[in-house]
């Protein structure tokens, strides 16, 4: 891998792909676009490969379990390319964000996936030969752009007055650090009952509230209710005896008061923590970065035609977690992976390659030809 951590002042490099992001979005279809034949790609990133991985709290762990399956023609649920496997290469389950981004930083050496690492984008400007990205290492030009920076270094931390008082859980590096021994979590989906679990394991006591009731949803969908893995500790006995939870129950504000604070909710009543609460709140993803070269859809998430691009701006495509169609949501890894091959064939097509090795993928059951989902209850 190619690193600079130094300021090479306004130099121009001209690539005819780029990918921004080296999280598993930006790692896996930087596979999928070799394997398509791309020889002059490049992957850029702001901090290193699998950065944001790195962030996560200590104790966290995937919710998708990982196993090796390639020999029977399956993919780990967690693998981004074909042939590897986190829980073979990891020999663990359940990886911790450390464990996943060493294991993103094996698959990348692996396949030799040429990335530019401590490199910020700054603007995506269309030029009428592609695109000029303009960086804190100087310009880069670039025919085709893949979007990939992920989620997680951006969290949602507003939605309610007062929302700047409390900590987001993706700011906490680890819940056994956390001082304190009562605690509120606004939020009840998986990181919020991801944090209540592990306050709850060291004897805390918790009050976790959410708008709805995910645990207790009925939907089939990991994307919108809770993950078996997730059920499965809330069924724990510290769990159910140090967690009290609070459905359909909307904060509308946060007060700071006597020391402590106040949170009332949209039916007047109000609950008390002497530590700022957490927020379990979710990210704004990082397509917000480049929102004006998208249509939005109704649910405020990037159009995108059949291949993965944006309807408003031919060359630029988008791939990991907040790719949408119709009503499918690929915010998993083993979802928005299904999309790699996709962008890959869609890119090396406009390139004029025959994009062969992308065969293999439409044998281990991933998209190959174009996909088009949206229905009568398309949401787009």
């Amino acid at each position: 891998m190619e690193s600079n951590t130094g300021n090479e002042g306004n130099v121009v490099r001209s690539v005819q792909v780029i990918v921004v992001g080296a999280g598993a979005a930006g790692v896996g279809v930087a596979v999928a676009l070799s394997d398509a034949g791309v020889t002059d790609l490049l992957v850029v990133d702001r901090y290193t490969v699998g950065a944001s991985f790195a962030l996560w709290p200590a104790e966290t762990r995937f919710i998708t379990p990982s196993f090796p399956t390639n020999s029977v023609g399956m993919l780990d649920l967690n693998s981004i390319a074909i042939g590897v496997s986190p829980a073979y290469s990891l020999e663990v389950e359940h990886p911790t964000g450390l464990e996943y981004g060493e294991h993103l930083r094996g698959v990348a050496e692996h396949f030799e996936v040429p990335v530019w690492e401590g490199v910020s984008v700054e603007t995506v400007v269309r030029t009428p030969d592609g695109f000029h990205l303009h960086t804190d290492q100087g310009t880069i030009h670039a025919k085709y752009v893949v979007w990939a920076v992920g989620e997680f270094q951006y969290p949602r931390d507003s939605g309610f007055e007062g929302a700047s008082l409390c900590r987001h859980t993706a700011t906490v590096e680890h819940y056994a650090a956390l001082e304190g021994d009562d605690f509120v979590i606004i939020g009840g989906y998986e990181s919020g009952v991801d944090a209540a679990y592990h306050l709850a394991q060291r004897g805390k006591r918790v009050q976790l509230l959410d708008s709805d009731c995910p645990w207790e949803s009925e939907d089939s969908d990991p994307s919108v209710a809770l993950a078996t893995f997730t059920l499965e500790r809330m069924r724990e006995p510290s769990f159910d005896s140090h967690v009290e939870l609070f459905a359909d129950t909307t904060v509308t504000k946060v007060e700071a008061i006597d020391g402590g604070f106040q949170i009332t909710t949209a039916d007047g009543h109000t609950l008390h923590s002497p530590v700022p609460p957490l927020l379990a709140s979710g990210f704004v993803g990082g397509h917000a970065l480049v929102a004006d070269l998208f249509e939005k859809r109704k649910d405020g998430y990037p159009l995108l035609n059949q291949h993965d691009e944006s309807t408003t701006t031919p060359g630029l495509y988008l791939s990991g977690p907040a790719v949408r169609h119709g009503n499918n949501i690929f915010c998993f890894i083993f979802k928005y992976r299904q999309r790699f091959a996709v962008v890959a064939k869609s890119i090396a097509t406009a390139l004029g390659l025959p994009a062969e090795g992308l065969e293999t993928y439409r044998a281990w059951g991933m998209f190959l030809d174009d996909l088009t989902v949206c229905g009568e209850d398309c949401v787009c």
